[in-house]
């Protein structure tokens, strides 16, 4: 049975504390630019990212007894709901994302949903009598973004925020990054090491990459 605290519930392969400083940057700018009470659409924002937290807690609930896959299989849909995976991936390549072979682009986007959702199935693995709570304050961003803000509180009392930015993407609200302590931005941290990857041996190198890490998180269940 896997062992962490239950606060390690972003998962990437590198130390976020080490990492920390490369996020400070990306921290300031995503400082509010407004703040405001909740409008419909916003409100709706924050029902997409409610149902996400329902769906976590049913993956913990299933705990290490059920089989990766199964839970890989039960919280892949919500993740689809929730994240707009294309933008995020696309801001994680960085610039030479549309320089990439479309056959590439759409080998890139199956591995990186595996590799996301694995991480999440790896990560929220035990359920203790922990609870998820939205915060009422919206944080505005710029260019319609807005931040709904998470807190998972464990059932000694310790909290862990967790927060989502969101956009308007088809006429829903989808994640764009997460955001942990407040913070911490995953897709800052992501697009160091996907660049890095990229500069060794292209958009090859990353897919063998993200099939690796996703062999890892599973312990060896997803091939």
């Amino acid at each position: 049975m896997m062992t962490k605290p239950h606060n390690s519930i972003i998962a990437v392969d590198i130390d976020l504390r080490r990492r920390a400083l490369l996020a400070l940057g990306v921290a300031a700018a995503l400082q509010p630019s407004r703040r405001a009470s909740a409008s419909p659409a916003q409100a709706e924002a924050a029902a997409t990212i409610a149902r996400f937290d329902d769906a976590l807690l049913r993956v913990m609930q299933a705990g290490t007894t059920t089989e990766f896959s199964r839970r890989f299989d039960l919280i892949g849909p919500a993740i689809d709901q929730t994240f707009d995976l294309p933008a995020v991936l696309a801001v994680s390549v960085g610039p030479g994302w549309p320089t990439l072979p479309p056959d590439q682009r759409a080998r890139l986007l199956t591995e990186f949903r595996r590799y996301t959702v694995a991480s999440y199935v790896a990560n929220f693995d035990v359920y203790s009598g922990q609870r998820f709570a939205i915060l009422p304050e919206i944080r505005g961003l710029d260019a319609g973004r807005i931040v709904v803000q998470t807190c998972l509180t464990s059932i000694s009392g310790e909290a862990t925020r967790l927060d989502y930015v969101m956009q308007p993407t088809s006429g829903n609200w989808k994640a764009v990054d997460v955001l942990a302590a407040g913070s911490i931005s995953r897709v800052a941290v992501q697009r160091s090491d996907f660049r890095h990857v990229l500069s060794q041996g292209g958009g090859d190198a990353l897919v063998a990459s993200l099939r690796r890490k996703t062999s890892g998180l599973s312990g060896n269940a997803l091939a």
